[in-house]
């Protein structure tokens, strides 16, 4: 998949799942109840023992559906070991120029997490297309229309304390898509808790009433 595609289908599903895993079983039954509610865009984070493992593995099973990338990515070593499992995208909580030398190399997009304007513009000069806005609810949705003030070009995906009832405001505020963790899985008592599955439809529903 190209990167063009990749960055189109990110924002054409817009809803973006931040996975956690306690174990690489638990990481796997997660996303299956999120991809099963409606979720087509799978972040899988390095905190998951075996990350790239998992990576793998939904590639296999999802590779025509659904889009897979990898999170908290911390250096350009892990980013590559991300994008030969299959990661579409990379997503990191800091911007890292490594990483996007790594991502710029094999036309991966990379999204490093910014919390200011100096750090946006950083990223701009090394490629990015799109950043994460990190910690989105630290920032609040009215910060992606005051970057858009004096860079109205670059292009902002919240993660971090997006949920049901505040999604309309980074929506309306113009963000690319938004990243959404806790939110899924809250409540669920392991990976293959049948809440997870509603909960995520709970969002997709929402994103469609959002679109009409």
């Amino acid at each position: 998949m190209n990167k063009m595609r990749t960055l189109q289908q990110l924002q054409e599903n817009y809803l973006v799942a931040v996975v956690r895993g306690n174990t690489e079983d638990d990481a796997w039954q997660k996303c299956k109840q999120i991809i099963e509610g409606g979720i087509l865009n799978i972040e899988v984070t390095f905190t998951t023992p075996n990350a790239e493992t998992v990576i793998k593995s939904l590639n296999t099973k999802y590779k025509n559906d659904v889009l897979i990338g990898a999170g908290t990515v911390m250096d350009a070593t892990t980013a590559r070991i991300a994008i030969m499992n299959g990661a579409n995208f990379i997503v990191s909580p800091h911007f890292d120029a490594q990483i996007a030398m790594m991502c710029n190399l094999y036309t991966i997009p990379y999204l490093p997490g910014c919390s200011s304007v100096t750090e946006i513009t950083t990223a701009l000069q090394h490629g990015v297309d799109v950043v994460k806005l990190f910690p989105g609810d630290g920032l609040g949705a009215d910060f992606i229309k005051n970057v858009h003030g004096p860079i109205p070009q670059v292009e902002m995906m919240p993660s971090g304390g997006v949920s049901i009832e505040n999604m309309h405001e980074w929506y309306e505020k113009g963000a690319f898509a938004l990243g959404i963790g806790s939110a899924l899985t809250k409540g669920a008592q392991d990976g293959a808790d049948r809440i997870i599955v509603e909960q995520t439809r709970a969002f997709v529903e929402r994103f469609k009433n959002l679109k009409a």
